[in-house]
């Protein structure tokens, strides 16, 4: 011990040694600051007065104005004091007591992370916990409140009888976690209140029973565990429903119609893992079984958001110039019109890409091998007209309403015109095979010639039921189908330098030779329905976006493209150009049973025109615009315009208007026009909003809406948002949600939703 003072006394009468003025004691790391020190040599206790200051070994800071110790500092009671520990935390207290050198108890005292202001250190705090007595122990990193009360910028809103917490230096600690609160029509209100048990430090359970008003009790669990290679969890729900009447809906026929809910017992086991092999390999799965399609959303398991779960088994690898992925999937949809039995068991899905790092004949050469099996249970049919559509179809979601072929009759013409089918009934299995090669020349004038090889082979076994008529073929088919192409692509860049920055002028095209595809509406399309003709895809060999359609046929893509970019940073592209069936048949033209090409825009000979303009001043501003032109009469079929900007540092926005014309063979049977809005204020440190809306021009109302407000700081945060959606429910009303989450700082987080569907004025 190294004790230096102004004044050194020795009264031998009391046996006491006292030190004065300025004095500090330095012991075993620790420093204690006083005006005055005495040592009692008979107690061997240390009584330190005035301005009292301990700063620990481990840094955390005693403030007292009389504090008496044991020699060593393990030992005694404080006197109106201030602790500030290292990690945050903040007490205060009339009385504390030091006891077995690593328990605190504090005599009505308060506790705190929140720094003390500033300018005011009397003012109180954010939040804070007074309690009668508290009671930190430090080996086992526990804070324990005893007739406790939380308290609000000074405001009681709070109190427990007991209350215990980890402290700040906690990374896993066993006990109660803060509640959640839940509220709709369904389920009542109610509370769930977690209990986390740290079994081991690779190793825990976290039991999170939910307590509701109208259902009775959940019983809810999660087990995670982490290896030495990687991590896996189980969870568990279930409940036994009090009032399942409360999920009896109305059908289309104003009659009671029961919800997916409509049962006594539900319940989910969910379990996901990951694990690696080595560098460059891992596998996992993830597996989810539930009693029906909406329980996770009844209650509030899952994001509302979520529209379906994967239940699937994988193995990935990864190197410089090849990716492997290879999984088994099945897919479970949440909504109540979804048909579990349209769902497509994947049993599996291949895909191997490689870039030879060497060339071949002086390119590039790559490859993919793509392996898919599939089967599905019921036919997944699409209505393409509202009259054979049971139901009003999602204006931003696609064609999602179950073909009625009653209604369409037994005439294949009929059907095929009025039904899509997404999904066949059988089985299906396909291996495919792409190689690409190319190589580049650039001549003495500037020019850009690039020949390009490119083949596909797909060999596939089709065992469709006969109720995929007229789509499909029934029976069991055998397919093989080669697609090989060959072509040339011709650019030209011209090249201007200016004094503002630089500018090119580039033509560009590509032509594309080979035979015509075979076998069209024999293979399943179930990975190429996605077509959307724009600037993305104008020189691609294939505009399909999957393996199952190939463009077959002479094809001729010419395009002219301006590119300018200024000294400061700004920067301008612009392309305009069409796609020419030159000989054979189009493909786009010729559709299968999900008339992918129709309407596209390929469909004839000389295609539409596709343009898009981006344009980018600064960083802080971006536009880009996507059109579509009619071939004939210069129409707008598709237009797209996109703004980003970042005002200053505080304020970012961004809107997004959308015009698309009517493609009855799709499904989309009127014309879709939309803007939608966001935008994200940065008010100062602590607080921020965000807003969003969307402005459905067809209907003349606004069906999305989004507005959030958020404050956090170093001990305490709040946020409030409120969501309007019509597209969320199973029975396409407008569902209200609100969620508000409080965030204490070493105590944990709590929060509070509820969901109204305004439409029928009940919650949802």
């Amino acid at each position: 011990m190294l004790v230096t003072a102004d004044e050194l006394v020795y009264d031998n009468t009391r046996n006491e040694v006292i030190a004065e003025g300025n004095v500090q004691i330095y012991y075993d790391g620790a420093v204690l600051e006083a005006r005055k020190v005495v040592y009692d040599r008979n107690a061997n206790r240390l009584r330190a007065e005035g301005g009292v200051r301990l700063k620990d070994k481990d840094g955390t800071v005693i403030a007292a104005d009389n504090l008496d110790l044991s020699q060593d500092f393990s030992n005694g009671f404080v006197n109106s004091l201030r602790i500030d520990s290292p990690d945050d935390m903040h007490f205060v207290a009339a009385r504390a007591d030091r006891e077995n050198g690593d328990t605190t108890v504090l005599t009505s005292g308060a506790y705190t992370p929140c720094e003390p202001c500033k300018e005011n250190p009397q003012k109180p705090p954010m939040w804070q916990v007074k309690a009668a007595k508290i009671i930190h122990k430090e080996k086992e990193q526990m804070i324990y409140f005893e007739d406790a009360r939380l308290e609000f910028l000074g405001v009681p809103f709070a109190w427990v009888p007991y209350l215990e917490a980890p402290d700040p230096t906690v990374k896993r600690k066993s006990g109660f976690l803060i509640p959640q609160f839940v509220n709709t029509t369904e389920i009542g209100f109610g509370a769930t209140i977690p209990y986390f048990w740290n079994i081991a430090p690779n190793m825990d359970v976290t039991f999170s029973p939910l307590i509701v008003s109208k259902q009775g009790v959940m019983l809810d669990a999660e087990f995670r565990h982490r290896l030495e290679t990687g991590s896996y969890s189980i969870r568990a729900a279930g409940i036994d429903q009090l009032d399942k009447d409360a999920f009896l809906g109305t059908g289309l026929d104003g009659l009671p119609q029961a919800e997916p809910g409509y049962r006594d017992q539900r319940g989910v086991i969910e379990t996901h893992g990951r694990f690696n092999i080595n560098k460059n390999w891992y596998w996992g799965w993830d597996g989810w079984l539930m009693s029906d399609e909406t329980f996770l959303q009844d209650y509030n398991l899952i994001n509302a958001t979520t529209r379906e779960v994967t239940s699937q088994l994988y193995l990935v690898g990864q190197g410089d110039r090849s990716y492997f992925d290879a999984r088994a999937m099945y897919f479970t949809g949440l909504t109540s019109y979804d048909i579990q039995g349209q769902q497509p068991i994947v049993h599996p899905v291949l895909d191997y890409s490689k870039t030879l790092g060497d060339s071949v004949f002086g390119g590039q050469l790559s490859y993919d091998i793509n392996f898919t099996s599939l089967t599905r249970d019921e036919i997944d049919l699409r209505a393409t007209s509202a009259a054979y559509a049971p139901t009003f179809p999602s204006l931003y979601d696609g064609p999602t309403n179950q073909c009625d072929l009653d209604k369409v009759g037994t005439n294949p013409i009929e059907q095929r015109q009025d039904c899509l089918m997404r999904g066949m009934v059988g089985s299906y299995t396909r291996l495919s095979g792409v190689v690409d090669w190319r190589r580049t020349f650039i001549d003495t004038a500037g020019q850009t010639w690039t020949p390009f090889f490119n083949m596909q082979l797909d060999v596939a076994s089709v065992q469709a039921q006969t109720e995929d008529s007229p789509w499909l073929p029934g029976g069991d088919n055998q397919l093989i189908r080669a697609m090989p192409a060959v072509g040339l692509e011709y650019r030209y860049p011209f090249i201007a330098v200016q004094s503002w920055g630089t500018q090119t002028i580039e033509p560009i095209a590509q032509v594309i030779i080979r035979p015509d595809e075979t076998d069209i509406g024999q293979f399943p399309n179930e990975d190429a329905q996605s077509l959307i003709f724009d600037d993305t895809n104008l020189f691609e060999i294939s505009k399909y976006s999957g393996y199952d359609r190939v463009e077959g046929g002479g094809r001729a893509n010419v395009g002219i493209q301006y590119s300018a970019n200024f000294n400061d940073g700004g920067q301008i592209n612009a392309l305009f150009g069409q796609s020419y069936q030159i000989f054979g048949t189009n493909s786009y033209a010729n559709y299968d049973m999900a008339n992918t090409g129709a309407e596209s825009g390929l469909e004839d000979d000389a295609s539409d025109y596709v343009a898009r303009l981006y344009y980018q001043p600064t960083d802080r501003f971006s536009l880009i615009n996507r059109f579509r032109f009619d071939n004939d009469d210069w129409s707008v079929e598709r237009y797209e315009v996109e703004g980003r900007a970042t005002v200053n540092k505080h304020l970012t926005v961004s809107a997004l208007y959308g015009l698309y014309t009517a493609q009855p063979l799709l499904g989309y049977y009127e014309e879709r026009e939309g803007i939608l809005g966001t935008g994200t204020l940065k008010l100062n440190e602590n607080w921020n909003l965000r807003a969003a809306a969307r402005y459905n021009l067809n209907l003349d109302e606004i069906d999305y809406t989004l507005f959030g407000i958020s404050y956090i700081d170093e001990c305490f945060g709040i946020a409030l948002s409120y969501r309007s959606d019509y597209t969320e429910s199973g029975n396409r009303e407008r569902v209200d949600t609100v969620l508000v989450t409080f965030t204490l700082k070493t105590l944990g987080e709590a929060g509070f939703s509820t969901q109204v569907g305004s439409s029928s004025s009940d919650d949802d």
